[in-house]
């Protein structure tokens, strides 16, 4: 019996021992596997299921394709398309007349010479002279057809093209108005998606929308708070003004105070806010056909000031441009390509 009860004793302390090691491991496994559904818990929460996957991919593959398609030339070049600015050859200051802001053109239709001239940020009266030479002489005023336009402007960022006048209405956001200036009367009206929710160039805060004509026909020109400030340029129809093409720039609306185009590659102009040296710093061209990267910075001649429009004639290759009052002509340097 004893030895019986001391064989019993010696089989009860392994088993003893053998259940301390299965609950050992029973333990280690029960960790586990707390760690296993943790790690599964936390990856059904983070991943999405396969069709959200299938959703985002097939979102992100429309952006592409939509980024894509917002940088391709659609709008075909013209025949006389074929050049870049490479420099400003000479200043010409033609008059001083009007506010300190303002704009004046020459409407580039062929065998038009007239001369509008657009005064102040907020206006509703167009003066027209017949020739530049009626415009510079001392009483031009007497000369002078006075238009009415049917609603006042806002801003310098106006145009004339083809007999009509073009220009961002004011007390809206972003309506452009297209005037007859035989009759005075709206021929037609666009709200421009996406336009007039800050200032087109920060150094000319009055002007949210900016147009501009060139060889190619009308555009628009303004910048996006939701692309960083950056300019957006939109090709217009100048009949209809539906919209034809809108393509996101590189060229930032910061310290910029006025663009033009030519050619459908647009020219920024950039300043300081005390009024330096005037030069263009930024283009982006929609054909992809001037190598931007490459460009050297352009300087205006020395006029310590900022411009409030420089509108391009295509015919005369010339800028009209209005600073501190003054309207001056740049004649501009340009070769091909």
């Amino acid at each position: 019996m004893y030895d019986m009860s001391k064989e019993i004793h010696g089989e009860t302390s392994k088993m003893n021992a053998l259940k301390s090691e299965v609950k050992s491991h029973i333990d280690i496994f029960a960790m586990r596997l707390d760690r296993v559904e943790r790690d599964v818990e936390y990856l059904h929460n983070n991943i999405p299921d396969t069709v959200q996957l299938d959703i985002e991919d097939s979102l992100i593959e429309h952006q592409v394709k939509e980024a894509k398609l917002r940088k391709t030339p659609v709008i075909p070049k013209g025949k006389d398309c074929s050049s870049e600015v490479v420099g400003i050859k000479s200043l010409k200051i033609v008059k001083k007349a009007g506010d300190a802001n303002g704009s004046w053109m020459k409407d580039p239709t062929k065998g038009s010479a007239k001369i509008y001239f657009f005064s102040g940020t907020r206006n509703s009266t167009v003066l027209a002279y017949t020739s530049l030479k009626t415009f510079t002489e001392p009483n031009s005023t007497k000369k002078t057809e006075v238009i009415h336009l049917p609603f006042p402007w806002h801003g310098t960022g106006h145009v004339v093209y083809n007999g009509f006048v073009y220009y961002h209405s004011a007390d809206t956001n972003n309506e452009i108005l297209k005037v007859h200036l035989s009759n005075h009367t709206v021929a037609d009206r666009l709200l421009l998606p996406g336009a007039g929710r800050m200032p087109a160039y920060s150094l000319n805060p009055h002007t949210l929308l900016d147009l501009a004509v060139d060889e190619m026909g009308l555009w628009s020109i303004h910048a996006d708070p939701d692309f960083g400030g950056n300019l957006v340029i939109t090709k217009l129809d100048h009949s209809s003004l539906a919209v034809e093409h809108t393509w996101d720039t590189n060229c930032n609306s910061r310290d910029a105070e006025a663009a033009f185009i030519i050619c459908g590659t647009l020219y920024v102009v950039y300043n300081s806010h005390y009024g330096g040296r005037s030069s263009i710093q930024c283009l982006f061209d929609i054909h992809d056909t001037i190598y931007t990267e490459s460009i050297s910075v352009l300087f205006f001649r020395k006029r310590y000031t900022s411009h409030s429009a420089l509108r391009f004639h295509p015919k005369d290759k010339q800028l009209y441009a209005w600073y501190d009052g003054y309207q001056t002509i740049y004649k501009l340097e340009i070769k091909k390509i």
